[in-house]
């Protein structure tokens, strides 16, 4: 905010250019993964990404590090849908709500060191260098990616993702698009991402930096509970999922506690560091029981949908951030009193909170939702 001298507002739009392009590409890419394979897809979007975080890192206004942050959500598109697609090829779909889980489990833990480790590297050699370095980070794992990734087992199955014709392709779009039920689960999949995404994506660390004087690193550290929480829920819900034989009644379970501590975060005044604390944690803890809609979704469709479904659940996971992220910049910016700070616009507690209504509306519609899924049992249902 103080290097291009923008509003909150603008800061949230920035942030949520990496979910415009995650989000629109996700129907197209799980048809591309059918196309073409997770190892090909997956190497050049590492390279998309590499390229995006050195355009930010380097860009000397705010247009360039919307372009920059653009190809970064564009070539991360890729990575949570394509290890969907691996896991459905190389284990049994007994173990894929797990394995979703354990897919989801990963992300957090990177979202996680994007908290306090980032913070203190921000701190130490600025956020330009950080964000090159991230770069060419990426450009590792897209060499390592390229080295050992395998689209499937055996070879027969190898030769069936590349023979997927167009026809077949666009079809299963239109298909999955049509489709109110996968909307249904999408819907109740945002209800539960949206909330993470905005807290602890962008907005979790100025607001505890707010509500408790603390320095950034410090909030990053609480701020990435949500982020442990959801690393620890993902797993634990899929696993249990899959043991009960269930799929409805613990989203159903998840979405209201979800929308309860949510509502905790936003609405109870004097709270005190510790609670908080846990109600970040315990809010992404139940909200990593959105990786059972994968599932759901996959059951109620039949099998030539599956990675458009995937694609489309997944879009509106990440469209959720998006959507939140500069909702509550501009719900700030209505709030803002003229106060600056080194060139960036400072925000009381109760702004934040203001903010945060939106929060809760957002995922106490998940939870209405939730309350129509369809349980199949865990079992394919068409």
């Amino acid at each position: 905010m103080a290097e291009f001298a923008v509003t909150g507002a603008v800061m949230g739009q920035l942030s949520a250019l990496y979910f415009y392009p995650y989000a629109a590409m996700q129907l197209p890419i799980g048809a591309l993964l059918d196309r073409y394979g997770a190892r090909l897809m997956l190497t050049i979007a590492l390279l998309l990404a590499a390229v995006g975080s050195i355009i930010f890192g380097t860009a000397g206004s705010v247009n360039a590090a919307y372009a920059g942050r653009f190809m970064v959500g564009a070539g991360s598109a890729v990575g949570f849908i394509a290890s969907m697609a691996l896991a459905s090829r190389w284990f049994h779909p007994r173990h894929f709500a797990l394995l979703t889980g354990l897919a989801m489990f990963f992300a957090m833990v990177c979202g996680i060191a994007g908290q306090a480790p980032l913070a203190l590297a921000v701190e130490a050699f600025g956020w330009r260098q950080t964000m090159v370095w991230a770069g060419v980070f990426a450009v590792g794992l897209a060499v390592v990616t390229a080295a050992i990734v395998r689209n499937s087992p055996d070879a027969y199955t190898a030769q069936q993702v590349s023979d997927t014709r167009w026809a077949e392709i666009w079809t299963g779009l239109k298909d999955t698009i049509k489709r109110t039920e996968i909307w249904r689960i999408a819907i109740v999949a945002m209800s539960m991402s949206g909330p993470m995404l905005a807290l602890g994506g962008l907005w979790g660390v100025p607001f505890l930096s707010s509500a408790y004087g603390l320095d950034r690193p410090t909030s990053a550290i609480y701020t990435s509970l949500s982020l442990l929480g959801w690393a620890i829920g993902a797993p634990l819900s899929g696993w249990l999922s899959d043991r009960v034989g269930r799929r409805k009644l613990p989203l159903v379970v998840g979405t209201a506690l979800n929308c309860g501590l949510i509502a905790i975060i936003a609405f109870v005044p004097n709270l005190g560091l510790l609670f908080t604390a846990a109600a970040f944690f315990l809010s992404g803890f139940t909200g990593g029981c959105m990786v059972i809609t994968f599932a759901l979704a996959r059951e109620v469709s039949t099998k030539r949908l599956h990675g458009s479904v995937s694609g489309l659940v997944n879009a509106a996971t990440v469209g959720a951030g998006a959507i939140l992220q500069p909702i509550i910049g501009w719900m700030l910016d209505l709030r803002w009193d003229g106060t600056l700070l080194e060139g960036a616009r400072v925000y009381d507690t109760a702004d934040y909170r203001f903010a945060f209504i939106c929060l809760v509306v957002w995922s106490g519609t998940g939870f209405l939702l939730s309350l129509t899924l369809r349980e199949t049992n865990c079992k394919p249902v068409v």
